[in-house]
């Protein structure tokens, strides 16, 4: 065991628990009214839990045991804070109030002293992104129900040990749902993961239904232009050149389909975009992609008839008519 620190919020697998975030101001960054105030994710922590989750500090320092009540109150603001509210990202030692309803119940609203700058950790989303978080001592507020614990070992054979340390401590402590943070990445993704495989077929079956279009298309062309094909090569073509004939046209094929393809995707999406809100449409590179495979399924379902086209013979192709 090389590290151990509670916390309130376990990365992914809590997502959403304390919604959007709360109000907060900070010193020297007032808005004109308490709705243009920015949202923060809250977050409880202990001492060391950076440490224990390979989180840099980048400036100031970590919270300390002796952040406690009765103590000046602190606390640690993301990288994104930092760059967007304070001028050259300087933090430390500037003050944060919380202002949302919320902690109207708690009373006064006291401002905390910002004591270090940690780097952003997106733990609601697999794809991570600039995120406002602000963390707060455990030790002051009193409140975290997770255990992290960093270890070089097989984590679950230590579960164990750790399950009998915390029921000597108190024994009708609940210890349940023990997993690495892996672990838990990879259920979250699960369903996006059995979506990507069942998408992946659809598109790998509209994919083959594209290539033997085209090679049946070609074939069909081949062989109904058998005797031009034999007069092009009796008056000097080359059979290099017949081969490239046919290997364009189906690169023309699958161009075509690639235009009304994104004609007919494009407009569908605006007739949605009526029906359901907004809808998002894919980025250049994914269009390219797409277009890039597609083209290069219709080369290669060309090569075959492209090919056949080559080989004909010059005085059969003649005498065919």
């Amino acid at each position: 065991m090389e590290g151990v620190a509670v916390g309130s919020f376990v990365p992914w697998r809590d997502a959403g628990t304390f919604g959007p975030g709360f109000q907060f101001t900070v010193e020297g960054n007032t808005p004109a009214n308490e709705a243009e105030s920015p949202h923060a994710r809250m977050r409880i922590v202990a001492p060391r839990f950076f440490a224990v989750l390979g989180v840099p500090v980048i400036a100031g320092r970590d919270f300390t045991d002796d952040d406690r009540r009765g103590a000046e109150p602190v606390s640690i603001v993301s990288e994104t804070i930092a760059r967007r509210l304070f001028p050259n990202g300087e933090a430390v030692g500037k003050h944060l109030t919380w202002t949302d309803p919320v902690f109207d119940i708690f009373g006064k609203r006291v401002p905390s002293r910002i004591v270090g700058v940690v780097a952003d950790v997106d733990d609601e989303s697999v794809v991570p992104r600039p995120v406002l978080t602000v963390y707060q001592p455990v030790w002051q507020l009193g409140v975290a129900g997770r255990l992290f614990v960093h270890t070089a070992g097989d984590p679950y054979a230590l579960a164990p040990e750790v399950r009998r340390v915390i029921h000597e401590i108190s024994a009708e402590q609940p210890v349940e749902r023990a997993a690495t943070l892996e672990d838990v990445r990879a259920e979250v993704l699960s369903p996006d993961r059995l979506n990507a495989f069942v998408f992946s077929g659809f598109a790998g079956i509209a994919l083959l239904v594209a290539v033997v279009g085209v090679a049946g298309v070609l074939a069909f062309s081949v062989a109904a232009r058998t005797r031009e094909f034999g007069v092009r090569l009796a008056v000097g073509s080359a059979r290099l050149q017949l081969l490239a004939r046919v290997l364009s046209e189906g690169v023309l094929i699958g161009a075509i389909g690639i235009a009304a393809g994104a004609i007919g995707g494009y407009t569908l999406a605006r007739v949605a975009a009526r029906l359901f809100g907004h809808v998002e449409l894919p980025g250049v590179l994914p269009v390219l992609g797409a277009a890039a495979v597609i083209i290069g399924a219709a080369a290669v379902a060309s090569l075959m008839p492209a090919a056949r086209a080559s080989r004909v013979d010059v005085i059969q192709a003649l005498r065919s008519e």
